[in-house]
């Protein structure tokens, strides 16, 4: 089986810290992404969940796009949230990615 490994150069973390994993790993067809926070710079961004959940989702696309995927490929995510009071705003952004008609599977 072939591997390839995205982002394994350097990914930085909260205050600066390297990240001691890939940002994705491809497996023959599959690609996995790491968990993606709503982090620029190292550093989590400030504003709600809208904002926040947009930088998050844009972090996974800007992954699959180096790896030669698109949303279109998507066919399951996993979503964490600190509350449940998000799942709302959260879907409202998640359906603005992916639209009525390319919804994946997935697990929140």
């Amino acid at each position: 089986m072939s591997i390839k490994r995205y982002g394994v150069e350097g990914g930085t973390g909260t205050g600066g810290q390297h990240l001691p994993f890939a940002r994705a790993v491809e497996a023959e067809v599959w690609l996995y992404v790491s968990g993606q926070t709503p982090m620029k710079n190292g550093e989590v961004v400030e504003g709600g969940i809208v904002d926040q959940s947009r930088l998050a989702i844009q972090n996974c696309v800007d992954i699959m796009t180096e790896a030669g995927y698109t949303l279109a490929d998507v066919v399951h995510v996993k979503v964490i949230l600190t509350d449940a009071r998000y799942f709302q705003s959260f879907n409202k952004v998640f359906r603005e990615f992916f639209g009525d008609n390319r919804l994946p599977a997935s697990a929140a």
